[in-house]
């Protein structure tokens, strides 16, 4: 953690601080406090040294590390957030750790994972240093009705985070894709845990996964035309730990509003989602034929009426089926 605790120094100062200062307030020798600076040098950190004056960070590659982080997030809230180059998937590393009693807003962080997950057994395409994948342990107090809400409270949370980290204006499509421009930027799956003699909810953990510095060749074929990245968007390379802080800022909040916040992130969800007024198909059963339906509303739980061509007038729910549009992804 040397390194770790000498970057988050020199990434949280714009000026110049002295090896003695580091030293001081890591607890370390001088030696190591050079030995730490030579190591991030060699990982591609730019930091310029000055007699009587110290160290000062000029740049930074776009890893992923505790020190990277400590540069932009408090050290007090990293303390319950893990930081790996590689995982199966943060889901499930996470899930391990909430059966173990990890306490609610605990985070698990990879740079890459080997089986991401996404929506009904889907894969989630999660490359090494492309992408943001995060998962988040929440521990509520709420109705299983609540509860189902949960999906459409992080989707509005990681919207917000976008806008404030990137200056975007993302959409959300029912119930919890994040879009730019018509087409996929995140992705998020929750996944609860229940006691199983009381049926009350121990634990939901919440994995957010985002398309950053991914060009269009790094997605498999059959997703070139429906996703998208925020280098992009952005028309260049996007820095990971600043949407990191935003995003784990916005969960936080929404840790702290859940489920009481109900019609400030409804109203949200509302104007950002595009999908009513539109024609739309629906899949009950992946594989079958789907139903074509008119979206009408987003109702007050969240869940999205839709009429029929027969007439009929449905309510759908999240996790019970999958939308297209009739001409795209939206």
């Amino acid at each position: 953690m040397t390194r770790d605790d000498v970057l988050g120094i020199l990434g949280s100062n714009d000026d110049y601080v002295s090896g003695q200062m580091i030293s001081e307030q890591l607890g370390l020798s001088r030696a190591a406090v050079n030995l730490a600076v030579r190591s991030l040098r060699d990982e591609g950190y730019e930091i310029e040294s000055k007699t009587r004056l110290g160290y000062r960070l000029l740049s930074s590659p776009d890893a992923l590390s505790y020190g990277e982080l400590a540069q932009y997030i408090d050290r007090d809230r990293l303390k319950t957030v893990t930081v790996l180059d590689h995982v199966d998937s943060t889901n499930n590393k996470l899930k391990t750790m909430e059966h173990e009693g990890a306490p609610s807003g605990s985070i698990v962080i990879a740079d890459y994972q080997e089986s991401g997950k996404g929506r009904r057994g889907r894969s989630f395409v999660s490359p090494k240093g492309s992408g943001i994948y995060l998962s988040y342990l929440l521990r509520p107090e709420c109705t299983a009705d609540e509860i189902s809400q949960l999906t459409a409270f992080t989707a509005v949370a990681v919207s917000r985070s976008l806008e404030k980290a990137c200056g975007i204006e993302p959409q959300i499509k029912w119930v919890n894709d994040i879009l730019v421009n018509g087409r996929k930027l995140v992705g998020i799956l929750t996944e609860l845990s229940v006691e199983s003699e009381s049926g009350s909810i121990t634990g939901c953990v919440i994995g957010i996964g985002i398309n950053v510095n991914l060009d269009l060749e790094d997605f498999p074929q059959d997703l070139r035309s429906k996703a998208t990245s925020l280098s992009l968007v952005k028309n260049g390379p996007v820095k990971r730990a600043p949407v990191i802080k935003e995003l784990i800022s916005e969960l936080d909040k929404l840790e702290d509003n859940f489920p009481a916040a109900k019609e400030e992130y409804l109203d949200y969800y509302r104007m950002h989602c595009p999908i009513p007024g539109k024609k739309i198909n629906v899949y009950k059963i992946i594989g079958k034929d789907p139903v074509t339906a008119e979206a009408l509303e987003i109702t007050d739980d969240f869940s999205l009426k839709v009429s029929y061509e027969n007439g009929t007038v449905e309510d759908l729910r999240s996790g019970e089926v999958t939308i297209r549009g009739t001409e795209g992804y939206i």
